[in-house]
């Protein structure tokens, strides 16, 4: 899914297809990024308005209520893509099948693959050691965070970029063309895939 400009609206129409169709709705690579600095200029608004005189008072209130209303909406959202994915783990541990589920950000695929070890761990451990006659022994598998090494990546700025939000939530740039940083991977991911960068090895 291309980007969208974040918007109380679209983040509400994000909400309303999520919450009508059964499979997991399509995302921007980018949508964390971008909720996050949409709700800082809120907040930086709101925070303007209320050092501002008594007859912005009116515009603080729905400014802050606004920023309320997003975070509720975000908070739905989240649990029923949350809802969904634990099914589909659920649903891929059953059958022992291997799925390839669109539309998760890597975040949530993340997320998917660690429940479906979980879930596969357990299952293992304990039913199906119960139809062997065998007593449960349980493993737990390793963190999948520990197993992926590759926590950023160094690149060459092609174009200038501004600042964003990285996964560990630290804030980066503003970048101009031919500066060089070391990114999280994800973000870094985006960025060579929009041709903003390319990755120095």
């Amino acid at each position: 899914m291309s980007d969208i400009n974040i918007t109380y609206e679209t983040i509400y129409e994000l909400l309303r297809k999520e919450k009508y169709e059964t499979e997991l709705q399509p995302l921007p690579q980018t949508f964390f990024n971008n909720v996050i600095e949409y709700l800082t200029e809120k907040q930086t608004i709101l925070e303007s308005q209320k050092a501002q005189d008594s007859i912005f008072s009116k515009e603080s209130e729905k400014t802050g209520k606004q920023i309320q209303n997003v975070k509720r909406i975000l908070k739905e959202l989240y649990e029923k893509r949350e809802n969904k994915i634990i099914q589909l783990a659920l649903f891929s541990s059953r059958t022992n099948l291997s799925h390839e589920y669109k539309n998760m950000l890597p975040e949530e695929q993340e997320f998917f693959n660690s429940i479906l070890r979980l879930l596969d761990s357990y299952r293992t451990g304990i039913l199906d050691n119960i139809l062997d006659l065998k007593l449960p022994t349980l493993s737990l598998p390793k963190d999948i965070k520990t197993e992926n090494k590759e926590t950023s990546k160094l690149i060459r700025f092609i174009h200038p970029v501004p600042k964003f939000v990285g996964e560990d939530l630290k804030i980066y740039g503003p970048f101009s063309e031919e500066d060089i940083a070391n990114i999280p991977t994800r973000a870094a991911q985006i960025l060579i895939t929009k041709k903003r960068a390319y990755e120095i090895k």
